[in-house]
Order: structure tokens, then C-alpha cells, then sequence
């Protein structure tokens, strides 16, 4: 069994996957993992594994390390809807990244200015059991979280 840490891709109070208001994330149906509140302000969305960059869109990535577990970070819910407006990419798709990297800078009061939701949900893509993912103690305690801080593990 691979043992995967997935690091917070930006700071702000660490959720549980279950408090996401949208069912898409709050479900699994996506897969599981945690999710975090970000602060009001223009931030840096880090990778949070290291890997290659399967998918890039101007709202979230997916990276797929090594081990072949592929991370999704989507910043903000129903941000397709923006085209880009808000996020500026800083890698190509296909690059192979670093976890702690810069990927994508957020401008969150873009997003809430449009009246969406900041959240960043962070999940193991077409992960079916939720008991492969162990939450960090910040998700469990609801705390704040750092960039770049341990959000849960992977288990494949």
C-alpha cells in the first residue's frame, strides 16, 4: 500500500469534505480528501503532491504522482462559469511539478464579487472509500491550516 501526503495548496480554516456546500464534493462523487477556506485576498494555489500536471484549467488542476494517485484542487465552487477571470497560471499542462510549487494565483474577492463560493475542496480523483483518506488533525479540529501543511493522506 502507497501512502500519499496531500499538502493544503493554500492556507485558510481546514474543512471536512462533508461540509463543502455542493453535493458534487460534499458526496465523494468526485472522490474524497478535505477542503479549505481561504482567506479574503489574492493568494498562491500550491501543488499539493509532486507529480506530473495531468490537467490544467485557469479554476483547478489535477496532479497524478508516481504512485499514480491523482489529486484534484478545484478553487472555488462553480468557478467554470468565470472563464479564467480571477486566476492567473503560472505552469504549463504536462509539466511535472514539485510539491509546495505555485501553480495558479487565486484572487478570491474576484470570486466572492461574483457572488460564488471561495472554498478549495482537495480530493483523490475516483477515490470510492472515504477510509483511505486520513484527514490531518486541522480537518478534524476545523482549524487553520498553512500553505503547504500536511490536509490528509492518501492510501492506494
Amino acid at each position: 500500500m502507497s501512502k500519499t501526503s496531500v499538502l493544503a495548496p493554500v492556507e485558510g480554516r481546514a474543512i471536512g469534505l462533508q461540509n463543502v456546500p455542493d453535493p458534487v464534493f460534499s458526496q465523494g462523487m468526485v472522490g474524497y480528501g478535505a477542503a479549505v477556506d481561504p482567506p479574503r485576498a489574492v493568494i498562491d494555489a500550491l501543488a499539493p503532491v509532486s507529480g506530473k500536471l495531468l490537467k490544467l484549467m485557469p479554476h483547478a488542476y489535477i496532479i497524478m504522482t508516481p504512485d499514480n494517485v491523482g489529486v484534484l484542487v478545484h478553487l472555488g465552487l462553480d468557478t467554470v462559469a468565470l472563464n479564467g477571470e480571477g486566476f492567473t497560471t503560472h505552469v504549463s499542462q504536462g509539466a511535472d511539478v514539485t510539491a509546495g510549487q505555485i501553480i495558479i494565483t487565486y484572487d478570491v474577492p474576484v470570486i466572492e464579487a461574483k457572488g460564488l463560493n471561495p472554498i478549495v475542496p482537495v480530493v483523490v480523483m475516483d477515490e470510492r472509500e472515504s477510509s483511505n483518506v486520513i484527514a490531518s488533525e486541522a480537518v478534524l479540529e476545523g482549524a487553520m491550516i498553512a500553505s503547504g501543511a500536511a490536509l490528509f493522506i492518501a492510501n492506494k
